[in-house]
């Protein structure tokens, strides 16, 4: 079993920047690509960055692009999102995910382990 807990979350104005973090426990995460979807009030589910177990190979979705970068850090089996240049529609809960796959996935039927989210507020 693995358990994921993010942190980080918080408010933040438009265009700030956030950090958030997903650590690993229960198992070493190094082998499985790791994501991190978000989730605002009566809205789906949306994938926003995926790495492959190496750390070497990244995905994001259309709306993050070029502003949010995910990177891993095997030896903390810890996983990072930095979100930069934050918008209002960037606000949601942010969840990070851990697949039994090694290369990257961004549809959330791979992944296997979830956390429990932490909530990111952007302030307009």
């Amino acid at each position: 079993q693995v358990q994921l807990v993010e942190s980080g979350g918080g408010l933040v104005q438009t265009g700030g920047s956030l950090r958030l973090s997903c650590a690993a426990s229960g198992r070493r995460i190094s082998s499985f690509a790791i994501g991190w979807f978000r989730q605002a009030p009566g809205k789906e589910r949306e994938f926003v960055a995926t790495i492959n177990w190496s750390g070497d190979s990244t995905y994001y979705g259309d709306s993050v692009k070029g502003r949010f970068t995910i990177s891993r850090d095997n030896a903390k089996n810890t996983v990072y999102l930095q979100m930069s240049s934050l918008k209002p529609e960037d606000a949601a809960v942010y969840y990070c995910a851990a697949s039994t796959w090694s290369t990257y996935q961004y549809r959330d039927y791979r992944y296997t382990y979830w956390g429990q989210g932490t909530q990111v507020t952007v302030s307009s």
